[in-house]
C-alpha cells in the first residue's frame, strides 16, 4: 500500500476565507481510500471543494453526475484506470484540468497521459505541497480559460449579429449581408446617418470574422488634426516632432492581425488620404520621422455619414482611395426607415439600463410607446438609446410613462402628429387603396402589435376589438 502524502514545511498556509479556491471543485480518485482522503483533506484546508472516491468506477460515475474544475486521479487502479478517467473528464468538460498521480514504475504511462491532455503528473510518494501547487496552477488555468469563453460569449452577445437589433425587412437584409461579408477579408465602407450604429456594425463584422481573436481598433478621423492623425495611424519615432520624446506604435501596428475601423473617413485630410492609399496598396506603414517600412496585416473597415461621391466631385476626397475602401458597401437604414423596430429597441434598452442603474422597470405605458413611435428620431438609434436611459434614470414608479419623457421630445412629437383637419390620405394609406380587405386588416393588426411591443391587451384596446377576437385574428393571419 502506498504511503500517505507527506505534509511539507513548505506547504502553503490555509486561505482564511477560501478566496478563489472556494469556487473550484476538485475530484480525487484513488483505489487507496486513505491516500485519497489525505489528498482531499490537504486540498480542503486551502478552501477547495473536494469530492473523494475510492475507485475508478465511482470516479467515472461522479464525472457523469457533476461538473469538476480539477480531477486528481491515480494512474493505476484495479477497475477503471487513470487514462480512462482522463478521457471521461475531458469528454464531460474540455476545460477540466486532470492531474495524474503515478508510481516510479509507471512514468512512461504518465507521459502518455500528458500527450492525451493531462495537465501534469506527480510521482509517489506524494508531497502535499507539490499537490497543492499543481492544483493551484491547474485551477488558475481553468479560471482563465472560462473567463476567456465568457468574454467571447459576452462579445458575441454584444457585437454578434444578435446585437444588431431589428426584425424589419431592412435589418433582416442587413444582417444577411453582414453574414456573407464577415468571413472574408474585404475592405468595407459603412454608410449611414449619425447615430445609426456604424461602429456596432463594424464590431459585428470583426466579431464574426477569422480575426475575432485579434484586436479591433477604432479611430475617429474627424476628431484629430492632420499631424496627430498621421501619428495615431502610423506611429512615430523619438524626435519626429516637438514632444515626441519616445517611439510610439500607431493604430495600424497595434491592430496587426486584426481589424482597424476608420470612422468619419470622409473628413480625413488629403495628405493623410495619400498615405493611407499607399498602405492599402503595399501592406506597409512607415512611422512618422522614420524611413523604415513595417509590414502589417490589417483589415480595414471605414464609415462615413458624408456622400463621398460628392466629396470626390468637390476635390476633397480621392477617387482611387474611395474605390479601395468600398470593395463592399453597407448602407445602414435610418430609424425613420425602420420604425417597426422601435418597440424591439425600446425593450432592449430598458433591460440594458435597468440593469446598469439598478432600477426595477416593469414596463412602458401605451401612451409613452405611442409618443416614442411618433417621434421622427433625427439622431437615430443613439438618440433613442439616450432617451430610454434618461427615462429609466428619472422613473420613480417602475413604469416608464409620458412623465418620464425628456422635455425636448414634446415639440417634435406634436409636430409629427397628424392634424385633425388633414383630409388627404397619407402615402402609406393611399397605397392600401384597392387591396383586399383581409390584407389591409392583417397589416393593421401586425403594425399595432409592433407598436405595443406584442402586448395583446393594449393592441386590442387600440384596434377597438376584444382580446379573444384579436387572438383569433392572430391565429387566422399566422402572426407572431
Amino acid at each position: 500500500m502506498p504511503s500517505p502524502p507527506r505534509e511539507s514545511a513548505a506547504a502553503a498556509p490555509p486561505d482564511a476565507d477560501g478566496g478563489m479556491q472556494r469556487f473550484v471543485r476538485v475530484l480525487v480518485v484513488d483505489n487507496d481510500i486513505v491516500h485519497a482522503r489525505t489528498m482531499g483533506e490537504g486540498l480542503s484546508r486551502l478552501g477547495y471543494q473536494c469530492s473523494i472516491v475510492g475507485s475508478g468506477t465511482e470516479g467515472a460515475r461522479k464525472l457523469e453526475q457533476e461538473p469538476f474544475d480539477v480531477v486528481v486521479t491515480d494512474l493505476m487502479m484495479n477497475d477503471i484506470g487513470g487514462l480512462e478517467i482522463l478521457a471521461r473528464a475531458k469528454a464531460a468538460s474540455p476545460e477540466t484540468a486532470v492531474i495524474v498521480v503515478t508510481g516510479h514504475g509507471t512514468v512512461p504511462s504518465a507521459v502518455a497521459a500528458m500527450q492525451q491532455g493531462a495537465f501534469t503528473y506527480l510521482q509517489k510518494p506524494l508531497d502535499l505541497s507539490h499537490l497543492r501547487t499543481a492544483v493551484d496552477r491547474a485551477s488558475e488555468g481553468v479560471r482563465l480559460k472560462r473567463q476567456n469563453i465568457e468574454l467571447n460569449q459576452r462579445l458575441d452577445e454584444k457585437f454578434g449579429f444578435e446585437g444588431v437589433i431589428g426584425s424589419s425587412p431592412q435589418m433582416l437584409a442587413l444582417v444577411e449581408r453582414l453574414k456573407r461579408i464577415a468571413p472574408t477579408d474585404a475592405t468595407v465602407l459603412i454608410q449611414g446617418e449619425t447615430g445609426t450604429g456604424k461602429e456596432l456594425v463594424a464590431q459585428a463584422i470583426h466579431q464574426n470574422s477569422p480575426r475575432k481573436t485579434k484586436p479591433f481598433v477604432a479611430l475617429n478621423c474627424a476628431a484629430l488634426s492632420e499631424n496627430i492623425l498621421e501619428s495615431e495611424l502610423f506611429g512615430h519615432v523619438r524626435g519626429a516632432f516637438t514632444d515626441a520624446s519616445s517611439d510610439r506604435v500607431g493604430k495600424f501596428e497595434y491592430a496587426n492581425g486584426g481589424t482597424l475601423f476608420l470612422d468619419e473617413v470622409g473628413d480625413m485630410p488629403m495628405p493623410t488620404q495619400i498615405k493611407l492609399l499607399r498602405v492599402l496598396e503595399s501592406g506597409e506603414i512607415t512611422r512618422v520621422g522614420s524611413n523604415t517600412p513595417v509590414r502589417v496585416n490589417v483589415r480595414i473597415l471605414s464609415a462615413t455619414n458624408r456622400n463621398l461621391e460628392e466629396a470626390i466631385a468637390a476635390g476633397t476626397f480621392r477617387s482611387d482611395l474611395y474605390h479601395r475602401l468600398k470593395v463592399v458597401t453597407i448602407a445602414i437604414p435610418t430609424l425613420r426607415e425602420r420604425a417597426a423596430d422601435i418597440p424591439l429597441l425600446i425593450e432592449h434598452f430598458v433591460r440594458l439600463f435597468a440593469r446598469r442603474h439598478g432600477k426595477t422597470v416593469k414596463g412602458v405605458s401605451l401612451a409613452a410607446r405611442m409618443k416614442l413611435a411618433a417621434f421622427p428620431w433625427p439622431g437615430n438609434v443613439r438618440q433613442l438609446r439616450n432617451v430610454i436611459e434618461s427615462m429609466v434614470v428619472v422613473d420613480c414608479d417602475e413604469t416608464l410613462d409620458v412623465d418620464d419623457l425628456p422635455l425636448e421630445l414634446e415639440p417634435q412629437v406634436a409636430a409629427a402628429a397628424p392634424r385633425p383637419e388633414a383630409t388627404a390620405a397619407p402615402e402609406s394609406l393611399a397605397a392600401l387603396v384597392g387591396r383586399p380587405l383581409e390584407e389591409v386588416e392583417r397589416l393593421f393588426i401586425a403594425e399595432t402589435l409592433k407598436l405595443t411591443g406584442g402586448n395583446r391587451e393594449q393592441a386590442a384596446e387600440l384596434l377597438g376589438i376584444g382580446e379573444r377576437t384579436l387572438y383569433r385574428k392572430i391565429k387566422e393571419f399566422q402572426l407572431t
